[in-house]
């Protein structure tokens, strides 16, 4: 395939839905972590990957968003950081064949970095190039560091991804419905502390619903008019039915929103906790006129 940047600067890609909620939905809470999937299931989540290429997605999240040492440090599958992130990818790369680039995800380490907090820079440093070096090695295309709250821990994880391989990077913020982050960084700040940093791709994921993702990335463009964007809203906030947690936003809600990102000059629009392959069809399908003659960033 063309290389991923290239194709960005020319026009937007659709990308995938949530492992996470799709796999505890379709098979349940059995595991510890959502990785273990790739260890036990490998079946199930190749199924979903190509599910998500159906519907419309070129690029694929693994799944290995919480496999890095210091939060598998508070499971029993700490020997197995190394496996679910080389597994996360093979599983990703299968269903994407031709058609599909495939993303190595990064989470945050969960712990606040010294000295509001005790983790300390050299131990997030290390984590965060492991499992970087691990994902490049193991095939990924571009390395994702997602659901981000804290620029300090941002920086950490950039320099430690920079210092081990020379993939492209994405980096994004996951923001309130104030549009901040739990650390009270705003979409500006976000933007230009994650491209001073060396990201080639900033955004908004996870938090709220798409208003406030659309909200993010415009203060964003307006911050850094020429940055490749992405955007990656939840379904909406979920809704206790029972003892099921439902996301009540559906495909055609994330097509109207879609259709505004892609107008607004995102070039990665993707769909994170709550949404589905039928999320992703429609946001394909009305996006596909957009594609001719796409915003410049």
């Amino acid at each position: 395939m063309e290389d991923l940047l290239t194709t960005l600067q020319r026009r937007f890609i659709i990308g995938d839905g949530p492992m996470g909620t799709m796999l505890l939905g379709r098979r349940g809470s059995r595991y510890e972590t959502i990785e273990e999937f790739s260890l036990h299931e490998p079946d199930e989540v190749v199924r979903l990957h190509r599910d998500y290429v159906e519907a419309g997605s070129e690029i694929l999240g693994a799944s290995t968003f919480s496999a890095n040492r210091i939060r598998l440090a508070h499971t029993g599958v700490l020997a197995h950081l190394e496996e679910f992130n080389r597994l996360g990818v093979a599983l990703a790369r299968e269903a994407a064949g031709d058609r599909a680039w495939v993303l190595g995800k990064l989470g945050p380490t969960g712990r606040i970095l010294e000295p509001l907090g005790d983790l300390s820079h050299a131990e997030a440093r290390d984590a965060y190039a492991e499992q970087a070096a691990i994902l490049a090695d193991a095939g990924a295309d571009i390395l994702g560091l997602e659901t981000m709250g804290d620029l300090a821990e941002v920086a950490v994880a950039l320099e430690a991804m920079r210092s081990v391989s020379r993939l492209p990077c994405l980096v994004s913020f996951a923001f309130d419905t104030s549009v901040r982050t739990l650390m009270g960084v705003t979409p500006e700040q976000a933007a230009t502390a994650a491209l001073d940093g060396g990201a080639d791709v900033v955004g908004a994921n996870c938090g709220v619903g798409p208003d406030e993702a659309e909200q993010a990335v415009g203060r964003m463009r307006a911050a850094a008019p020429r940055a490749l964007l992405l955007a990656e809203p939840n379904a909406g906030l979920p809704e206790l039915e029972g003892e099921r947690s439902v996301y009540v936003l559906g495909p055609e809600r994330f097509a109207d929103y879609a259709e505004k990102v892609a107008r607004l000059g995102v070039r990665i629009i993707s769909a994170c906790c709550g949404a589905t392959p039928d999320h992703i069809r429609a946001m394909d399908e009305r996006c596909r006129p957009l594609r001719e003659n796409p915003p410049c960033p």
